[in-house]
Order: C-alpha cells, then sequence, then structure tokens
C-alpha cells in the first residue's frame, strides 16, 4: 500500500485548513438569536413534536447550501452578480430586494438578541448595542477576509453551550420517542411554529453570503469536494444547536408539569438553563445567544453589502481598503446602524424573531427558485446539475418552498 509522504500530507492538510471556514461560519450565524428563540418557542410549545423536522432539515440544507457553493467556486462570481448575467438586471433586483428584507429581518433579531442579553444583566441597551455595533465595525473595517472568518467562528462557536444544556436537561427517551412522529398538521399554531422553523434554517442571506464568501476568499473549482465537507459539517452542526435548544425547553417544561409560550429573554434563560444553576445557567445562555447573535451580525451585514455591490456593480471585497471600495464598507456600516437605532425603538425580541422566520419561509420559492435554476443554467457541462441528482433536489426545493409557503399562510390565517 502506498503511503503518502509526509510533505504531502502537510500540503493536503494545509488546504484543507486553507478551504474550511464559509460553510461553517454560514450555519453557525444559521442558528441566529431568532433561531435560537424559534427553537426555544417551539420546545415551549409543543414539546418534541417539530423535533423530527430539525433532523429532515439537514440533508435539504446541504443540498441548498452545496449548489450555493459550486455556482461560487465555479463562475467566480456572486450570487446577484450571476443572476444578473443570466437573467437580466430586473431579475437581479428583485432577487437583491427579497435579500435585503431578509437581512434587515435578520438584524433586527441579531441586535434584539443582544439587547435582550443586556437586560438579562441589568445593563443598559441603547449602550451594549452601540458598542457592539462598533466594534464590528471596526472588525471589519481593519481585517481582511480570513481574518473576519477567523473571529466569526470564535464567536459562533459559544452556540456548543447549548448542547451542554441540552445534555444537562436529560430529555426523557420515551417522551421524545412518543411525540418524534407526533405532526398535527391541522394546526394553524403548529403549522406557523414549522414554517419558523424552515425559515430559520433556509435563510435568503445565506444563499448570497456563501456563495460571495467563497469567491471573497479566494477559492476555486478544486477546491469543491472539501468545500462540501465544510458544508455538511456546517448543516450538521447548526441542526445540532437547534434540536438541543428544542430538547431542552421541551424537557424543562415537560418536567415542570407542562408547556407554554416563552413571551421574553429571561423567561427563555429560565426554561433552558435550571439544571445549571441559576447565575451559571444565564452566564452560559448569555454566552450561547450573544455568540449566535454576534456571528449572524456580522454575516448578514457582509451579505447585504455583497448583494448590493454585486447587482449596482461597485467594489466588495474585505480585500479592498474602505477608500477603494467606500460603497461597500459603506452599505454595511450604514445597515448596522439603522438596525442598532430601530432595535432601540423597544422591539418584541420574541414575536419580532418568529415573525421573521416566517417571512423567510415565504421568500423561498424566489430564492431557491433562482438558485436552482442557476445550477441548470449557469454552470459548465462537468458541475452542471443534471440526471437524477437535478430532480431530486428540484424535487426537494419545490416541496420544501411549498409546504414553508402553505405552513405560513396557513398559520398566519389561523
Amino acid at each position: 500500500m502506498d503511503i503518502a509522504p509526509p510533505a504531502l500530507l502537510s500540503v493536503r492538510r494545509s488546504r484543507l485548513l486553507a478551504v474550511f471556514g464559509p460553510g461553517l461560519v454560514v450555519m453557525l450565524a444559521d442558528t441566529d438569536a431568532g433561531s435560537i428563540v424559534t427553537a426555544a418557542q417551539s420546545g415551549a410549545q409543543w414539546g418534541y413534536q417539530l423535533l423530527a423536522l430539525q433532523l429532515v432539515l439537514v440533508p435539504i440544507l446541504f443540498i441548498v447550501q452545496e449548489l450555493t457553493v459550486r455556482l461560487g467556486l465555479v463562475t467566480q462570481r456572486g450570487h446577484g452578480e450571476l443572476i444578473r448575467d443570466v437573467f437580466g438586471p430586473g431579475w437581479a433586483w428583485l432577487s437583491v430586494g427579497t435579500l435585503c428584507i431578509a437581512c434587515v429581518g435578520a438584524l433586527l433579531t441579531q441586535l434584539s438578541g443582544i439587547a435582550g442579553v443586556a437586560q438579562l444583566f441589568g445593563l443598559p441597551v441603547a449602550p451594549a448595542v452601540a458598542a457592539t455595533v462598533a466594534v464590528i465595525i471596526g472588525m471589519v473595517l481593519t481585517g481582511s477576509y480570513r481574518s473576519v472568518e477567523r473571529v466569526a467562528i470564535v464567536f459562533g462557536l459559544f452556540e456548543l453551550a447549548f448542547v451542554v444544556v441540552a445534555w444537562r436537561a436529560a430529555p426523557r427517551a420515551g417522551e421524545v420517542a412518543a411525540q418524534l412522529f407526533s405532526v398535527p398538521l391541522s394546526n394553524p399554531q403548529y403549522l406557523y411554529l414549522a414554517a419558523a422553523n424552515i425559515g430559520a434554517v433556509i435563510m435568503p442571506w445565506m444563499v448570497f453570503y456563501q456563495q460571495s464568501a467563497v469567491v471573497d476568499k479566494g477559492l476555486h473549482a478544486g477546491d469543491l469536494p472539501v468545500a462540501r465537507i465544510d458544508t455538511a459539517v456546517g448543516a450538521l452542526v447548526t441542526q445540532i444547536i437547534m434540536a438541543a435548544v428544542l430538547l431542552t425547553t421541551g424537557a424543562v417544561l415537560s418536567h415542570q408539569g407542562g408547556h407554554a409560550a416563552l413571551d421574553n429573554v429571561p423567561q427563555i434563560a429560565d426554561a433552558l438553563t435550571p439544571t445549571l444553576g441559576f447565575e451559571v445557567g444565564r452566564i452560559v445562555f448569555a454566552l450561547g445567544l450573544l455568540g449566535a447573535a454576534l456571528v449572524a451580525t456580522v454575516v448578514v451585514s457582509l451579505t447585504a453589502a455583497w448583494g448590493l455591490g454585486e447587482v449596482a456593480g461597485f467594489k466588495r471585497s474585505l480585500e479592498h481598503h474602505p477608500r477603494d471600495a467606500p460603497w461597500f464598507y459603506g452599505v454595511f456600516s450604514a445597515t448596522l446602524i439603522a438596525a442598532a437605532v430601530l432595535v432601540n425603538s423597544g422591539i418584541d425580541l420574541v414575536r419580532l424573531s418568529v415573525a421573521v422566520q416566517v417571512m423567510n419561509a415565504l421568500l423561498l420559492p424566489v430564492v431557491l427558485g433562482f438558485l436552482f435554476l442557476l445550477a441548470r443554467r449557469a454552470l459548465p457541462p462537468p458541475h452542471r446539475l443534471t440526471g437524477w441528482y437535478a430532480w431530486m433536489a428540484g424535487s426537494i426545493i419545490a416541496a420544501t418552498s411549498a409546504f414553508g409557503v402553505y405552513a405560513a399562510l396557513v398559520g398566519l390565517a389561523g
């Protein structure tokens, strides 16, 4: 048996580490403050009845983001730019319009999550949010893509605290099994939260971010196998975190004798952390929610700047100095500052977070429709989406979009 020489193994390991990042970052951002709140509400109101959906969404999320990575690496163009080149500027502006709506909603939930953590410890909200925005803007203005990516991963890894909390909550296996496939599809409130969970996992800005990120990082088509692993690991991690939050709230409230809606961040903290003790529990919850909110804030604000830059045609790379790409950094900073001003108006984090995820579900046909068509038309034959995989991916995308819209509309009507 041939054994690769140490130098070759070192090169392979080095390349693996160089490619890893965009998939993990976007997936950690996917489990943002709004997603954590949505998962907590799911466990609080329905126990483990929405857990199966979290598991089903793992392969769906991978399929969607793998197509995104493939488009970025092979074409070397961002998502908005590719839509403009293939379908024309009108369709590109429609697509980036849905992106901006999703980004504004997402940023409001992230900064509201940071405000909620400040309230948890009795800190003034406005200075906490302002300091967070200032630190993030400073980090992006003075760093390259790779440095921003490393910081975002560190932020996001705090989310693994929720896995520890779920382990300590000790959900009863019998109760989990009994409720796993209990799916009350005739209940509008259940469908509303089902739509919110779909929108919490498959978000419009994720498609734009990861496609732009792999290009900005300097990756190419030869990196596709490793980038797929990066995406698969990220998809698994994000759904483990979502499932952990759902399991924890379901277990804690079940042990207490029932389920009920959670109306604010302190209530969610109390539901997630009693097994760790009041002080330790609140610190662990705060780190998890803060990590989720910070990484998503970085990703979402960068996505808005990248998406608008791709369609409008201005310079849009973290490798450019702010003097060379003033529109890119200006959009990034203005988006963050505007969201911070709105958050200080006292928005209800829990209701807003779930509503934003439902909105994401309603946008899925546009976002995933463009993604599928680009994979069919914009890629050269060796990488084009064809054959049985095209049928499977198309069917999954169509079914997910249709169910997301149906569940959202029925839930809203109910």
